[in-house]
């Protein structure tokens, strides 16, 4: 692209480069002074990006296909225990992963990093356009279904009243990812607090319900414990959907101030926080909810809440709604990373990459992430895709642990902050290759489809990445549309502001 090009783009808010805070020397950029993602994700935003992606609606529908697999009362809180310590494991090995190879993409980094950019693209290929839109989808239908129930409290929702209030969502927090990465976190920030004061409010009167002497569920706890591995299995494999997320923080490492205490301290206050509040909601669901009830129904929590909460009852649905507005709002923060990384490296279109000039957010991306968002909600058999991509999810952090296990042995010398004993990644990638197999004996038809899927990422690579000599006609409508769009939104690739900004400087110091 023609330099001439790039100042002109600049030149339309010249005064919002030129304004930008001075270097302390003449003769360097301050970090700024640059034009791209800055480090504003605090210890405590971090703490709320974690915990607002794991809790969405996951813990408010999971207990009942935990009931399922586990059976009885007792093996069900023993699954979501060993979730939450498995999650741990792969929290610690993330920490040297993200310590270690500091680029936001997170799972896309390390596995690009160590076996290359064709792996790399599949795994960006199903995440980006399929698994993360179509279950950013699926939170926002579940926010608008909770936020609307107790205006229908005998009669079901009209479906496209919940369509219309999930796209609403949609935009609004496209909007704020696009405004301000401040914005952003604040709404991350205040909507986790909702969600764990739902929480909290569901544990504090499961122990109000205990100390009443309600605990005739936990007499014969492990009564009904089913023994078929494979249903056992099953029910691991719902309660780690409940706690997916844990590795987001990884995703925006580039933003986060002070990767290296900050990053490690996130995950582990985070996943211990989270397990601990999962452990005791779900002890409080049994102190009124029995287990035939949970079985019979997924909305748990309202359950419990029109038990308990009489004519404030639709307290219950109000926080439920607030904690997907949150997860909704944290899986567009995260994944439009995602998206900017690759079309930094060149797997999505180059202009995915390109930071807001005013801004300092990746508004391309979050742009991108919101429309393709918005595509899924046409569909009407959402849940089902998602559960034929599932697998995937574990086979890309479990490559991801591989990395770690691989560049043990090829770079020694590495610089590592944060260095796990490999007793933990092994284990790790141990029960991940469980996690990946089992799908294909428990549900081989949808697996099937999942790797179908995967496949159709193939001839995408060959004709837009590894084809390098493209037909002129193709780049020039490639470049054509990329500059329409800098002019239009106002923005520019990091790897070129850092000049222009400063000849604009100086052509300002002096014209005065």
């Amino acid at each position: 692209m023609p330099s001439k090009d790039k100042y002109d783009v600049v030149g339309q808010n010249e005064k919002t480069v030129k304004d930008l805070p001075a270097s302390n020397s003449s003769n360097s950029s301050g970090p700024e002074d640059e034009v791209k993602l800055q480090q504003k994700i605090s210890l405590l935003n971090g703490v709320t990006v974690i915990v607002g992606s794991i809790i969405g609606s996951g813990i408010f529908v999971s207990p009942k296909g935990v009931l399922e697999g586990a059976g009885s009362v007792g093996l069900s809180i023993i699954v979501w225990v060993g979730c939450g310590l498995f999650s741990m494991v792969g929290a610690y090995c993330y920490a040297e992963l993200g310590t270690s190879i500091t680029r936001s993409g997170a799972d896309y980094a390390y596995i690009f990093e160590a076996f290359g950019p064709f792996l790399a693209f599949l795994r960006l290929w199903v995440e980006c356009m399929i698994v993360r839109p179509c279950s950013q989808a699926i939170v926002a239908m579940t926010f608008s279904y909770y936020i609307i129930e107790p205006l229908f409290p005998d009669c079901e929702q009209p479906d496209n009243a919940i369509r219309l209030l999930a796209a609403i969502c949609i935009l609004l927090l496209t909007f704020i990812n696009c405004a301000d990465v401040k914005w952003a976190t604040r709404v991350q920030d205040i909507f986790t607090y909702a969600k764990v004061g739902a929480l909290i409010l569901i544990i504090i009167t499961g122990f109000v319900q205990l100390g009443r002497g309600e605990h005739e569920n936990f007499h014969n706890p492990f009564e009904h414990t089913e023994t078929n591995i494979g249903k056992i299995a099953m029910a691991f494999y719902s309660g780690l959907f409940a706690y997916n997320g844990w590795n987001y923080l990884n995703f925006v490492i580039e933003e986060l101030k002070d990767p290296y205490k900050n990053l490690p301290k996130a995950i582990w206050i985070s996943i211990i926080m989270v397990m601990t509040v999962y452990t005791l909601a779900n002890i409080a669901y049994f102190t009124t909810v029995t287990r035939v009830e949970i079985l019979s129904g997924s909305a748990v929590a309202v359950m419990f809440s029109q038990r308990l909460y009489g004519v404030m009852w639709w307290i219950m649905p109000i926080f439920v709604s607030l904690s997907t507005f949150g997860g909704v709002n944290g899986i567009l923060f995260t994944t439009s990373r995602l998206f900017y990384v690759g079309g930094r490296e060149g797997h999505m279109p180059q202009v995915l990459s390109y930071v807001s000039v005013q801004r300092l957010t990746p508004m391309p991306a979050c742009i991108f992430m919101g429309v393709l968002s918005l595509f899924y909600l046409l569909s009407t058999d959402m849940y089902a895709l998602i559960n034929y991509v599932g697998f995937v999810n574990w086979l890309a952090i479990g490559m991801s642990i591989v990395v770690l296990l691989y560049f043990r042995k090829t770079r020694p010398e590495m610089n590592r902050p944060i260095k796990v004993n490999l007793f933990w990644p092994i284990l790790y990638v141990c029960m991940t290759v469980f996690l990946v197999a089992l799908p294909f004996y428990a549900s081989p038809t949808e697996t099937t489809y999942g790797v179908i899927m995967i496949c159709t990422g193939i001839p995408v690579y060959i004709i837009f990445v590894a084809w390098k000599n493209k037909p002129k006609s193709l780049t020039n409508i490639i470049d054509k549309t990329t500059l329409l769009l800098q002019k239009v939104l106002v923005i520019m690739p990091e790897e070129n502001v850092i000049s222009i900004t400063e000849e604009l400087k100086h052509d300002h110091e002096h014209a005065t």
